[in-house]
């Protein structure tokens, strides 16, 4: 793969009204984007989702990326996280009410949820949420507690169940996404629309990070890391922006996949840094794959990680290193030529 190929794995692009738009097509072709992602919540049914997934996964040609096939992902806790719905699609219960549910039923419910998207041709899923809610503060926590989106209020009971989540989707051959490390649950603002969200409460060794460790025990292949700042932790920079956050789950938890950001394209928290500054800060604090909602700042991230790269050595090994994690990551679910099914 060129450089500017191995740059576009690194990407995660919103598609748009849920659409293979020609401007996104354009983009892979320019840009060598990777990966996609539906943004919007959707009611027309599978049928329609897959025929949107097979229109992308034509585009991975010689030319565009190496003939590396997409990660098609979606928002599919469950509850109001539910970004496909309609005809195919199961109406799934909310983490609160999954949390309640016995593992092994869990388990065996996440695999039909997971199959389904599969035949949608959906192969990831941004889940399960890793972040414990303390109880009684469920209203104050504006990005999960009030949303309805935590498996339980001590993280015993997160990591059992996140993990049934986890397990389930691994075995329809989904690939999953532990998010927000190091944790939203203890936040107010929600990042997506609230710039300067902190957590002053989150230490290196806090319990609350256990259900993380449980997920990269069960062998998550990618782990979401947030954009408040964890003053307990590293005060200076937004976790996806900091090299102690990211260390902290590579050396601590032993993470050795896809760390991945969260949206870096359109969310508040990260309005008042310019596109080119959040792709090299990302990657030079550890971080590896590139969520953008929106087309217009990913293309920039992407002209300012290949032009990085093409002036410094030590960047570009960052860039290659993502790159083959990634590789590895599609490489586990035959999204690469050479894979085996």
């Amino acid at each position: 793969m060129s450089e500017k190929q191995r740059v576009g794995q690194l990407f995660l692009l919103g598609l748009a009204d849920d659409r293979l738009g020609t401007a996104e097509a354009a983009a892979i072709k320019a840009h060598h984007f990777g990966s996609v992602w539906f943004i919007a919540t959707t009611t027309e049914g599978a049928e329609e989702v897959r025929g949107v997934a097979e229109q992308v996964q034509n585009q991975a040609t010689a030319r565009s990326t190496g003939r590396v096939r997409f990660f098609v992902a979606a928002n599919q806790e469950g509850g109001l996280i539910q970004a496909l719905r309609g005809p195919g699609f199961s109406t799934i219960p909310s983490a609160v009410d999954q949390g309640i549910m016995p593992p092994s039923e869990l388990r065996a419910e996440a695999t039909e949820w997971g199959r389904e998207l599969s035949a949608a041709g959906v192969n990831m899923n941004f889940a399960p949420v890793m972040d414990v809610v303390p109880a009684g503060t469920d209203s104050q926590n504006q990005p999960i507690g009030a949303l309805h989106r935590e498996y339980g209020h001590d993280p015993t009971t997160v990591a059992r169940e996140g993990s049934a989540f986890l397990r389930g989707m691994t075995r329809a051959r989904v690939a999953t996404s532990a998010k927000h490390f190091p944790g939203l649950g203890r936040v107010v603002g929600n990042t997506d629309v609230t710039a300067g969200v902190a957590d002053n409460v989150t230490t290196p060794d806090d319990p609350d990070l256990m259900p993380f460790g449980r997920a990269v025990r069960d062998g998550v292949p990618f782990v979401m890391v947030a954009l408040a700042t964890y003053t307990k932790i590293d005060p200076d920079h937004l976790a996806a922006f900091s090299p102690t956050v990211i260390g902290l789950l590579r050396d601590q938890l032993g993470f050795d996949g896809v760390v991945l950001s969260d949206d870096l394209g359109e969310t508040k928290a990260v309005a008042d840094i310019a596109p080119a500054d959040r792709a090299i800060d990302f990657l030079q604090a550890g971080g590896n794959m590139i969520i953008s909602k929106t087309l217009d700042p990913a293309v920039e991230m992407a002209r300012a990680l290949v032009s990085k790269a093409a002036s410094d050595p030590s960047f570009r090994a960052l860039v290659d290193d993502a790159a083959l994690r990634v590789l590895r990551a599609k490489d586990s679910f035959g999204l690469l030529p050479c894979s085996g099914d």
